[in-house]
Formats: structure tokens, C-alpha cells, sequence
């Protein structure tokens, strides 16, 4: 077997020595016996009688084996006989055997779920019992197959918790998973109405208590959860890192925020775990962190990111640096941004790209950050790599918008890296700023010559940069007529009164026309620009006739809706309104954010998504 070589055949000779009086070769038997009883149910038969004799040895080591391997023979018929054998280990006088009467019962009810009814009856027995050894299974077996008979734990509840430090570590993970459910569903939380005192003093000058609570709701717990959660937190010295996560769930669903504070430390403690124990507490901590920022600060040196950490743990550390980064205080903000400016500068390129957005979450998280993280990342706009260029423009983009008449000269400086700018988004991105800004200082702004520099390349850019330059030409004509428009021009004639009627000159004549029998109303002539002879127009016919000829549909239809808002220059309301409408400030989360209402410690938590069992 330990080979992996087929043993079948020696099955009848193997399962003779099942009544072996040497306890080792009684143990191997077992395994042989656990091993292939489901293939040759027959044969397994003929042992029950043997195992069932072994229930009444007077070793408890013997007796707990053929208890186990009783339940282990998947065969449906012995149910009833393994019923009561799990009878019988309940009763038994050493911890040993009642805690495999326990681990038996799941095993028992898979066998065949009739015998449930008898299985509750020996699990409420198990659940009374005194020795914490056998509670933890009995809990487990609980959870597998009646985790909603709550009404079973009743008495049992304040045993459970008392014991609850003394149980092996698998037992405590079952114990408080367990507690949670209860608690939601037998111990809610209360709150209590506190008013606010108006005592006086005792003359009239004096004046009140100022350090009086103010009036409003106080959190209430019940003295139960409060026992539990006391008892929690001895289990914050677990050695176990599954424990130590589980407490921490349970004080953040069902404790107070002061609860919470005391499993913040043991979960940085974490983090001197091996790397695979790392990640896993760092998605913990990160949830924790989104809730109770400010708790982390003080452990803001264990987040110094190491040249051995993976890029994940790596990417988690920046994640916990841009959440406590606005409850810092000023020398720990220095400490963080140098060393996001040290690793902007790393060779791996998915690390760099995880600073640069860390960079643009500290700046949005604190203005007066602002300054110095934009002058980190124009340094990041030049890069060899086109996609860090693309992802620290757009954190650049995001900067801008939030004061944009304190960045005209960040504009001009990026218009200027158009000629060594080469990434499809990167070069989208510029354009798209210069456009934002076409309508600053009139005739003396940068976006008619970068549209006209543009134009000259036009057939040569990509798609997204092609859109860009056609709403950049739109925008750039649009201010031009706004600067230009006359006081004296007429509004359109959708503004005008209903009954109003057009001048004479502008309808067509009564005599019918040669080509067609039915004579209509021809439309009124288009005005024209002022300044026909002005550049700024010449290019917008030139940017449309290049588009003309283009291949991509998406950008024929927009030059379309865009010549069509620009058709009359007399009339920009609609094209103002669709154009040059202010743009809203973006946000951008964090990546932890779309986490939030996962459960702690489950593997929805680490994957991002609910998942069966989290």
C-alpha cells in the first residue's frame, strides 16, 4: 500500500488477523482494512464481529481504533450495529473513546440519515461532557450535521465557553464558529438611550458639567456575548494563525470597536509568518484596516515592504500604507511616500505600476500631499515601458481634475512628451488634458498648435488617440466660435415663439421646380464663422475630411454628431452643454474595497468573490 501497489488480493488473508492480540499488527489491519472495506463489503462483513469484540477491551487505545474503524467501513448495513457502538463509546469511562464516539457520529449519519433522531440524543450527551477534549469533536460534529439545532446548546453555552481556551486548536476554530451563529441568533445587541444631564450648578453663574456624556445611543451587550468575548481573547496568544483570524471575525461581527482593537496587534503579528501565511493575514488586515484605519498607524514600520516579498504581499503592503496614510502623522507620510519613490524605481514592471497607483491614492487621500506625489510621477511619464507611462498619466489625469487652474503648467509639460510618448492610452490621455484645457487664456493657449502638430500625423495614430484628436478639434473650434460669436447674432430658431415667422427671403419660391413634382421649403442657409479665413476653422474642415476616409465606424459617427453640433455657429448652447460640461472629480477605491462584507479568514476574502463555504 505504501507503494502504491494493488493489495486486494490478500484481503481474506489480512482481515484473518483482525483478532491479532500484538496491537501493532491490530493497527495495521485497520488500515488495510479502512483502506479497501468499500471495494470487497463482503469480506469487511466478517470482521464486525471481531471489531465489535475489541469495543470491551480493556485498552481504551483498542477500544477508540475499533470504534473508529467501525464508522470508517462505509458499508449502509452495519448503520444500526455503528449506532450503537457510538451508544456505547458515550458512555465510556475514558476521554479517548467518547471523543471517537464523536468524530464517529458525522460518519454514522452519512451512512444512512434515518439514524439521526438517535445520533441528536447521543450528541447533546457529548456536548454536557467535562473533559474539553472530547467537546471540541463533539462541536465539530455538531457543525456537520445540525448546525441549526441552536436549541441543543441552550444549556451548554457557558460550559462551551470555559472550555473554550483549554480545546486543541481545531476544536477552538469549531467552537467559536459555532458561538457566532449562536450569538447572531440568541444574543443580540442592544442599545440604551443616554441623555444628556442638565444639572446646574449651584448658583446661577456657575456653569453646567461640560464633561457630561452627550445624548444619544450607547451599545449594549449582552452579558453572555460579553463572557464569550472575554474568553476570546486569551486566544489571541494562539500559536495558530487560524485562530488567531477567527477571533478577530468575532469581535468585529459581534464585539464593539474596543474588541477589535485588541486582535489589531496579533494580526500584525502575522506577518512574521511564512510568505504563504503572509498573504492570507495581509488580506485579513487589509479588511480590518478599511473599518479601523487609524489603529494601524503605530504598526506602520511592519508594512516595509522586503526584497523577498512576492508581488502580492508586496501590493497588499502599499494597499495598508495608502489607507493609514491620512491619520499619519507628518514625519511617518515622509517615511511612506520615500519609500513609494524608491520602488518607482524597481525592475519589475507590475510592482512599479501598484506604486504608481499607491502614489495617486496618497495624494487623493490628502491634499497637501498633492504636490510632491505629482512630481514623483512626471518622472514616470517618460518611461521606456509604454504601460507604466499609460498608468501614471491616468493617476496624473485624476490629480489634475481635483484643482485644475493650479496645473496649466503640468498641461504644457505633458503636451511636450507627445514626441516621445508612444503608448496608444498614454498619448489618448494628453490629449485628452490639453482638450480640458483648450478654453484657458484665449488666443494665447497651447491646444490649436498641439491639434495642428497632431493633424500632420493623424493617419498614423491609433484609435483611441484618432478620438481623442477629433474631440480635441471639436473643442478647440468650439471655444474659437464662442471668443468670436457677435453680440448681434441671432439665437436658434428652437428658441424663438412658435408663431413667429421666418424673413420672406428665406423661403423658397412658389414656382414648382423641374425635378420634382412636390415643391418643399428649402432649410434655412447656414451661417458661417466671422473669421472664415482663421486657422482655427480651416482645421476642423480638415480634421473632418481626414476622418471621411477613415476606417474605424465608431469614429465616423462621433466626427458626425460632432460636425452636427457644430453645424450652425450662431448656436453652441447644445454643443457647450455636451462638450465643455465641467467633468466630476474621480475617486479611485481601493483595491480592497469591493471586498468589503466578506467574512474574515474565509477563502471568498482571498479570492474576491463569494465562494461556496466562506
Amino acid at each position: 500500500m505504501y507503494r502504491s501497489k494493488p493489495c486486494l488480493p490478500y484481503f481474506s488473508s489480512i482481515v484473518k488477523n483482525v483478532a491479532s492480540p500484538n496491537i501493532e499488527v491490530k493497527k495495521l489491519v485497520y488500515i488495510y482494512l479502512l483502506h479497501y472495506a468499500e471495494s470487497e463489503p463482503d469480506l469487511a462483513l466478517l470482521s464486525i464481529n471481531t471489531i465489535q469484540k475489541s469495543l470491551t477491551d480493556q485498552n481504551p487505545q483498542v477500544r477508540a481504533m475499533a470504534l473508529r474503524v467501525m464508522s470508517g467501513i462505509r458499508v449502509p448495513v452495519i448503520s444500526q450495529i455503528v449506532s450503537l457502538a457510538i451508544k456505547r463509546g458515550c458512555a465510556d469511562m475514558s476521554p479517548h473513546v467518547r471523543k471517537a464516539a464523536a468524530l464517529a457520529i458525522p460518519k454514522c449519519y452519512r451512512l444512512d440519515p434515518n439514524t439521526l433522531p438517535q445520533l441528536l440524543d447521543y450528541l447533546a450527551t457529548l456536548l454536557g461532557d467535562k473533559q474539553y477534549y472530547v467537546i471540541g469533536s463533539a462541536v465539530t460534529a455538531f457543525l456537520d450535521i445540525c448546525p441549526e439545532r441552536v436549541d441543543l446548546i441552550h444549556k451548554h453555552y457557558r460550559s462551551l465557553v470555559r472550555k473554550l481556551v483549554d480545546m486543541d486548536e481545531w476544536g477552538q476554530l469549531a467552537t467559536l464558529r459555532l458561538m457566532s451563529i449562536y450569538a447572531r441568533r440568541c444574543l443580540p445587541k442592544r442599545t440604551k438611550k443616554n441623555k444628556k444631564s442638565k444639572s446646574k450648578g449651584f448658583y446661577e453663574d456657575e456653569a453646567s458639567d461640560e464633561n457630561s456624556p452627550a445624548e444619544g445611543e450607547i451599545e449594549m451587550l449582552d452579558p453572555d456575548l460579553e463572557l464569550f468575548l472575554k474568553a476570546c481573547k486569551s486566544l489571541l496568544q494562539n500559536r495558530n494563525s487560524a485562530v488567531i483570524v477567527a477571533v478577530a471575525r468575532c469581535f468585529l461581527d459581534l464585539g464593539t470597536p474596543e474588541y477589535l482593537d485588541h486582535a489589531i496587534g496579533p494580526l500584525v503579528a502575522l506577518l512574521r509568518s511564512p510568505q504563504d501565511i503572509q498573504q492570507v493575514a495581509l488580506y485579513n488586515i487589509v479588511a480590518v484596516c478599511l473599518i479601523r484605519p487609524e489603529r494601524f498607524v503605530r504598526y506602520a514600520n511592519h508594512f516595509l515592504v522586503h526584497a523577498s516579498d512576492p508581488f502580492d504581499v508586496a501590493r497588499l503592503k502599499f494597499e495598508v500604507w495608502t489607507l493609514i496614510y491620512p491619520h499619519c502623522e507628518p514625519h511617518l507620510r515622509d517615511m511612506i511616500l520615500s519609500e513609494l519613490e524608491h520602488f518607482t524605481r524597481a525592475l519589475d514592471p507590475d510592482l512599479v505600476q501598484e506604486c504608481v497607483r499607491a502614489i495617486g491614492r496618497c495624494a487623493q487621500n490628502d491634499s497637501r500631499a498633492s504636490a510632491r506625489c505629482l512630481r514623483l510621477l512626471l518622472k514616470q511619464v517618460s518611461s521606456q515601458d509604454g504601460h507604466l507611462a499609460a498608468e501614471s498619466l491616468t493617476v496624473i489625469r485624476h490629480l489634475i481634475q481635483q484643482d485644475p487652474p493650479a496645473h496649466v503648467k503640468t498641461v504644457i509639460r505633458l503636451a511636450k512628451n507627445l514626441d516621445v510618448t508612444s503608448n496608444p492610452d498614454a498619448r489618448a490621455t494628453i490629449i485628452w488634458l490639453v482638450g480640458e484645457f483648450a478654453g484657458i487664456d484665449g488666443e494665447n493657449n497651447i491646444a490649436p498648435d498641439v491639434l495642428r502638430i497632431l493633424t500632420r500625423g493623424f493617419a498614423s495614430e491609433s484609435e483611441p488617440a484618432k478620438l481623442q484628436i477629433v474631440l480635441l478639434a471639436a473643442k478647440v473650434y468650439l471655444h474659437f466660435l464662442n471668443r468670436t460669436r457677435r453680440p448681434e447674432d441671432p439665437r436658434p430658431s428652437s428658441h424663438a415663439s412658435p408663431s413667429s415667422e421666418p424673413p420672406p427671403e428665406e423661403w423658397p419660391s412658389s414656382e414648382p421646380d423641374d425635378t420634382t413634382a412636390d415643391a418643399r421649403p428649402a432649410p434655412p442657409p447656414r451661417s458661417q464663422p466671422s473669421d472664415p479665413d482663421h486657422p482655427i476653422p480651416k482645421l476642423w474642415s480638415h480634421i473632418l475630411l481626414l476622418v471621411r476616409y477613415d476606417t474605424s465606424y465608431d469614429l465616423r459617427d462621433r466626427t458626425r454628431t460632432y460636425r452636427a453640433l457644430l453645424a450652425d455657429p450662431s448656436s453652441t448652447q447644445l454643443a457647450s452643454l455636451l462638450l465643455l460640461a465641467p467633468k466630476p472629480v474621480p475617486h479611485a477605491p481601493s483595491p480592497g474595497e469591493y471586498r468589503k462584507g466578506l467574512p474574515l479568514g474565509s477563502a471568498s476574502l482571498v479570492l474576491g468573490t463569494k465562494v461556496g463555504g466562506g
